[in-house]
């Protein structure tokens, strides 16, 4: 086994079941060396009484442990117990989802969103920066799931947008700190969330769906992409696959194989910025007062 000094080391959060799965198994490949995070885990004694395995990747039964083992048992490295002396890519893929109208969305199920969504991040991002200093000339990279902000992403799902977009504010707040502290080279890139919830209400909604693996597949190139191109950006993984890694064939990443996923996105989205974008006049820091 690769000494953990030398191995590069992922963290990815939310990474149980679906895209964050799929993540960390796709960076195990890479030769990362992945911790998993997430609630749920398997005792010693169910993970032996599991079969098949691997379990079921969209089951309850697909937990940290199960993911950790089958990482493993292929040849990687991985623990859900953050064990290493560094970190070199933190995933925040870890996400509560309430999609309904104000008026039918209950103030506990608004705060749970609150708090893994925005709060979630928030404390991880912060923990973990300073584990991610240079590492043999390297910056580390942040990559977080959540939305480019627009507003037709808020229709019908206020309560739920309001976190999401809340974690978008995040990515672009931290680029901004990261260039006025002279750590450019601190990578911070999004990628928009996509939900297979609605399958199990109506089937058809699959030919809408892509594997998982597009996302892992956009982040590793994000990873590996200079810190110029994806600081602060608000990315979709089609969009910054097609850009920067040359993709053009999307058909093996159909749920059902022969179809076309629609795009859910804009084709194009709005340009935050302002003219006065680098006139900060007097900047205050309340840590220093």
């Amino acid at each position: 086994m690769t000494s953990t000094n030398t191995r590069q080391v992922a963290l990815v959060v939310g990474a149980s079941r679906g895209i964050g799965r799929q993540v960390a198994i796709d960076l195990a490949k890479e030769g990362y060396a992945v911790v998993v995070a997430a609630k749920s885990v398997t005792s010693p004694a169910d993970l032996a009484k599991l079969s098949p395995f691997p379990p079921d990747p969209k089951s309850s039964q697909s937990t940290i442990t199960t993911v950790a083992r089958e990482i493993t048992e292929a040849g990687g490295e991985a623990t859900a117990i953050p064990t290493y002396a560094r970190l070199d890519v933190l995933v925040y893929n870890s996400g509560a989802i309430w999609w309904a109208p104000v008026a039918r969305t209950p103030m506990k199920r608004f705060q749970l969103m609150q708090r893994v969504n925005v709060e979630g991040l928030y404390g991880t991002v912060q923990e973990a920066l300073p584990h991610m200093k240079r590492q043999e000339g390297q910056q580390g990279r942040i990559v977080v799931v959540c939305p480019p902000i627009y507003s037709r992403f808020f229709r019908g799902k206020t309560a739920y947008a309001m976190g999401k977009v809340g974690m978008s504010v995040l990515v672009k707040g931290l680029a901004m700190d990261f260039k006025r502290e002279g750590l450019d080279g601190m990578g911070v890139a999004i990628e928009s969330a996509a939900t297979e919830q609605f399958t199990r209400k109506d089937p058809s909604y699959a030919n809408d769906l892509r594997k998982p693996t597009i996302f892992s597949d956009a982040i590793l190139a994000m990873i590996k992409a200079p810190a110029s191109v994806i600081n602060g950006e608000l990315e979709l993984d089609e969009d910054f696959l097609r850009k920067q890694a040359g993709v053009t064939d999307f058909s093996k990443y159909a749920v059902v194989p022969g179809t076309s996923p629609r795009r859910i996105m804009p084709a194009e989205l709005p340009d935050l910025t302002v003219k006065e974008q680098d006139d900060e006049g007097m900047r205050t820091d309340s840590s220093k007062l």
